[in-house]
């Protein structure tokens, strides 16, 4: 059997196709109690490795920063073209080349 779910994270191929890319992210923080809180943020891929996932170097309000994801290029999709405004600064980013959203489920206390 030969689906998705059997599929390894992390393609190398496809990793080295990401570097240089701009991205899109969207991340979903989901708290003890399941309430969620969002993040969104933008900024070219600079490293793919295999171990330690893929670095991001922010750009607009967050240029000089870098950002990590973890080592799953199956969380890469293409981006159709256009503009996309980001809620939490209103920011917009125009054609980028892939999104990738994550929920990040943190520890109860």
């Amino acid at each position: 059997m030969n689906d998705e779910s059997d599929a390894s994270p992390w393609d190398e191929q496809q990793a080295s196709r990401l570097v240089e890319a701009t991205v899109l992210i969207g991340l979903t923080w989901l708290n003890g109690e399941g309430t969620p809180e969002y993040e969104q943020m933008f900024g070219v891929i600079t490293t793919a490795d295999a171990r330690r996932g893929f670095e991001i170097a922010l750009k607009g309000t967050r240029t000089g920063e870098t950002y990590w994801l973890p080592p799953d290029t199956r969380n890469f999709q293409a981006a159709s073209p256009g503009e996309y405004r980001l809620k939490s600064t209103g920011e917009v980013v125009i054609d980028p080349d892939f999104t990738s959203t994550w929920t990040i489920t943190l520890p109860s206390n």
